[in-house]
């Protein structure tokens, strides 16, 4: 590696996500269940992510089916209509996505710094 000042200053960017059965876990759907959970409904967490209800619903579905596990929980409900809240699996997926990417970010941050700064 030379020593040139050369190079324009870059910063950091990066994507880190899970991959099972041909789906990916990443961002989006970690985003899209984090909604559900906080607002207790698919069609509230779609709504916050400018997403459509039928997008969202395939999303979930979709994970569920590939793999082979329960995300989402639905219920129907009174005057204000339905809502959903995620399955203990659902929230441990969660927890441990938030902190492989928490991880992955501060290892990616140790490294660029170690090779670009």
């Amino acid at each position: 590696m030379t020593d040139n000042n050369s190079l324009p200053k870059f910063n950091l960017g990066f994507k880190v996500w899970l991959e099972k059965g041909g789906l990916s876990f990443g961002d989006g759907l970690f985003d899209l269940l984090s909604g559900v959970s906080r607002l207790g409904s698919i069609a509230r967490a779609a709504a916050d992510l400018k997403m459509s209800y039928r997008a969202a619903w395939g999303k979930i579905k979709e994970a569920e089916r590939q793999w082979n596990i329960t995300l989402v929980r639905t219920h129907v409900g009174g005057e204000t209509g339905g809502g959903a809240i995620l399955t203990p699996e659902g929230e441990e997926l969660l927890v441990r996505y938030r902190l492989f990417r928490s991880k992955a970010e501060d290892t990616a941050r140790e490294l660029f710094a170690g090779v670009f700064d």
